[in-house]
């Protein structure tokens, strides 16, 4: 079945996780992405735990086709420019400057090819005081207010997952469908642009725009105290969250659940507004009643009682949970070469143009094909 962007041409000239990403958003969607990766080892995230084939490089790479080409030679930026001339879209995440001093850049390759979409994601923006900053999604995280949101800003931690390099990713492919269908009416291209920077903060943009609007500063204990989310840990130590959000019936059925219906005439939490302003006596309430049970216990009883919970799982118990297994979301694909590995699918589901789910390429894999399509003969890259 053919995907929704089938018959788009995709030409990827990025490392890592940020442009990989854009461009597994539109394989995923039928796009045929190329890989253009750089002698001898292609994009570094092949060896990020060992060998060619990680399975970081496989979360980002998947339905992809490959092609090591070295642009720093007459030959690899003859065929470079031959793809980019056939392309539909290009994305690349190179330092500001790269791409023009290849003669790659968007001035340079509109020219020959007009209707051309031209993805650039940088760490910071193509211009500015920070334009020759190194990007990194942590800085992305930092600068952009979104680890400020999601730490404690006495006590700052890290994050276990790289959001600014996803957001980027996620903000590219959304600027590149826009474009296509821009192109549809105009019958021309243009340049789409997003930085890590730009992505975060336009996710943490409800924070801000309150703050430009009230001239308060919020954390990430403002948005706890005001949507009313507790977590909490039961006998065992095991993680759960409550999230009582705005409606009242929450909290009264919160009080069902734990045989205090007694709190309902409490003033201290007689309304939303109440509850926010003593949250702190909430939360040693219910943590001394949640110490003293297990979390399956809690939640059944939570859940027969209509509150919004959940448990706080592992990696290891996201891929066992019954609804992740009904849902798909966790899929296998195997090849030959490699056997099988088990992976996360598409965060979207589309009926009637479901995503693909081929293997990522092995290094070089479709140089031969891929040359003969451009007219080259198939040593025309070998020393």
């Amino acid at each position: 079945m053919r995907g929704a962007l089938d018959g788009t041409l995709v030409i990827e000239l990025a490392n890592y996780v940020a442009g990989p990403f854009a461009g597994l958003l539109l394989a995923d969607l039928g796009a045929r992405v190329v890989k253009v990766e750089s002698p001898p080892a292609g994009d570094p995230y092949r060896a990020w735990e060992s060998g060619t084939y990680s399975s970081a490089f496989f979360a980002h790479n998947r339905n992809k086709e490959s092609i090591v080409v070295d642009l720093r030679s007459e030959r690899g930026l003859e065929v470079a420019r031959r793809l980019v001339d056939k392309a539909d879209v290009l994305v690349e995440n190179l330092r500001v400057g790269a791409m023009d001093r290849l003669g790659l850049g968007w001035d340079q390759v509109r020219v020959a090819n007009p209707r051309l979409i031209y993805c650039s994601i940088t760490g910071f923006g193509s211009s500015g005081p920070y334009v020759d900053r190194p990007g990194y999604d942590t800085l992305g995280q930092a600068m952009s207010g979104l680890l400020g949101q999601l730490t404690s800003l006495s006590r700052p931690e890290p994050m276990g997952v790289s959001l600014s390099d996803h957001l980027a990713g996620l903000y590219a492919a959304y600027g590149i469908l826009g474009a296509l269908s821009a192109r549809e009416r105009t019958g021309e291209g243009q340049r789409v642009e997003t930085s890590l920077l730009q992505a975060s903060a336009a996710v943490v943009g409800e924070n801000l725009t309150r703050y430009l609007a009230s001239g308060e500063e919020l954390t990430r204990e403002s948005r706890a105290r005001t949507a009313q989310v507790f977590a909490f840990t039961d006998r065992d130590g095991a993680p759960f969250v409550i999230h009582l959000s705005s409606p009242d019936k929450f909290w009264t059925s919160l009080l069902a659940a734990i045989d205090r219906t007694d709190l309902a005439d409490d003033p201290r939490f007689a309304d939303r507004s109440a509850r926010q302003r003593n949250r702190e006596a909430i939360v040693d309430l219910l943590t001394g009643i949640f110490s003293r049970g297990t979390r399956s216990d809690w939640l059944a009883r939570l859940q027969s009682h209509d509150v919004p919970c959940a448990p706080i799982n592992s990696l290891v118990e996201v891929v066992q949970d019954p609804q992740v297994r009904h849902l798909g979301i966790v899929r296998e694909i195997a090849r030959p070469e490699t056997g099988a590995m088990r992976v996360i699918a598409s965060g979207a589901s589309l009926s009637a143009t479901p995503a693909p789910m081929r293997p990522a390429p092995l290094l070089d894999e479709d140089r031969e094909s891929i040359l003969a399509e451009l007219g080259f003969p198939a040593d025309y890259l070998r020393e």
